[in-house]
């Protein structure tokens, strides 16, 4: 694994927690656009390295079938595991400082342009 591959895994890890600490947003909509835009990961082997960062909280059994299968990446998941709760601290400390109607528009906005970079890009 190259240095810049642990800074954009860090980098994700850090913008995912802050955004999820934020506005409640993760893994399909920040990681796995993410891994497959700035890592090349395809969209299994990203769905299941989202899976696998989740692991605990929500995606066990989805986890245990994508590693099975081969399609998650294990130091990926652990750096970013790593990063992404010193996000989630941050992003909730900045999320808890913004009014409601301000943290709602900048979700919408969020989703929107994601959902325009999934549906047009690459």
């Amino acid at each position: 694994m190259s240095s810049n591959e642990i800074i954009i895994l860090i980098s994700i890890g850090l913008f995912t927690g802050l955004v999820s600490g934020t506005l409640g947003l993760g893994g399909g909509i920040v990681i796995i656009p993410a891994l497959v835009f700035f890592l090349g990961l395809t969209q299994h082997q990203a769905q299941g390295t989202s899976l696998a960062i989740l692991l605990f909280p929500i995606g066990i059994l989805g986890f245990y079938n994508y590693y099975k299968a081969g399609y998650v990446n294990m130091k990926y998941t652990l750096i970013i595991v790593l990063a992404f709760v010193i996000g989630s601290y941050f992003g909730s400390l900045l999320s808890i400082n913004l009014p409601d109607k301000i943290l709602r528009k900048v979700f919408g906005i969020g989703v929107f342009l994601i959902s325009l970079k999934m549906i047009f890009g690459r």
